[in-house]
């Protein structure tokens, strides 16, 4: 049976900082809401207020750790502990690329009170594959130093287009039966007289692709590294590590992060539809150049998010 895709999916900026917060910008922390389910992707000290500020709730569903720099994990302790003073019960799945084992541990033996609910830990690598109800977050290698971990967020493929004249033609009365042909199930008709099937490829065209977000955390490019274009080519939204403008391009390469234009170059080489650059280092006053940088590069929209923007993200057709 064809699942129909139809749930809303945002996505919530409310992190884009570099290694430090600054006035306007908290550490990183994407929160994307996919129909009911909530996912978070790296939660930097501040997410508990940052996610108050935004109105999301604290319904987390599961949290993705990209790499265990400081900036990217130190919200977690608060988010549990938030969490259990909500008394929620259902386990807290961390998913991340080595030490999440010991990083959950860390939380169990700090922790001084009962907690109505489990942390648990998965620990993933390049390729490894999360499966949610509609869609799977897949993990990819990235470049910083230290094994980290970027992450897909791709739905499941939808139906194709429903032909209600040729379901018509075919003696398929409209009303519910059109419907369990569009949700992929067969269905039986009598026609001059006759008991025939229709099935749903007979009226629903091609499948159409489901949507896609890639969150590279933080990285040098990656678009040319084996094994990992595949996975992260013809996203709706790459979200890509900008820390530095292109006039910072040796201190880039120095501490292995990307600059604006690199990130305008990797959506480029992606065919990506949308680029937004995040983890902006502190040093910059004004963002002005990373637009610029990433537009040299990079003929699609280019944002540079301020902490707290919510995106919609559309189906393609």
């Amino acid at each position: 049976m064809v699942r129909i895709a139809g749930e809303t999916l945002h996505v919530h900026f409310l992190g884009t900082a570099g290694s430090l917060p600054s006035p306007q910008r908290n550490p990183p922390c994407i929160l994307i809401r996919r129909g009911s389910d909530t996912l978070l992707f790296d939660c930097g000290e501040g997410a508990q207020q940052q996610m108050m500020r935004a109105k999301t709730g604290f319904t987390i569903d599961a949290i993705f750790v990209t790499h265990w720099h400081a900036d990217h994990f130190l919200g977690i302790f608060g988010i549990v502990e938030t969490l259990g003073f909500m008394e929620r019960t259902a386990p807290l799945p961390i998913y991340g690329p080595p030490w999440v084992v010991e990083f959950v541990d860390l939380i169990q033996r700090i922790n001084r009170h009962t907690r109505g609910f489990a942390v648990t830990a998965h620990p993933l690598d390049h390729g490894s594959v999360v499966p949610f109800n509609g869609y799977t977050v897949r993990a990819f290698a990235t470049i910083h130093g230290i094994p980290g971990l970027g992450y897909v967020l791709e739905e499941d493929e939808r139906p194709g287009r429903f032909n209600r004249d040729h379901a018509i033609a075919l003696g398929v009365p409209p009303g519910p039966l059109f419907g369990r042909l569009q949700r992929g199930e067969t269905v039986r008709i009598v026609r001059d007289g006759v008991e025939t099937e229709v099935r749903p490829g007979d009226v629903l065209g091609e499948p159409r692709p489901g949507r896609k977000v890639v969150y590279t955390g933080d990285t040098r490019p990656i678009q040319n590294q084996p094994g990992v274009a595949a996975l992260i080519r013809g996203a709706d939204l790459l979200i890509h590590d900008a820390t530095f403008d292109d006039q910072e391009s040796s201190r880039a390469r120095e501490v292995l992060h990307a600059t604006a234009g690199e990130a305008g170059e990797a959506a480029a080489a992606l065919n990506a539809r949308m680029l937004a650059l995040v983890h902006i280092s502190s040093r910059y006053a004004s963002t002005a150049n990373h637009i610029r940088d990433a537009k040299r590069q990079y003929e699609g929209d280019v944002i540079l998010p301020a902490d707290l923007t919510v995106l919609e993200i559309p189906f393609r057709s």
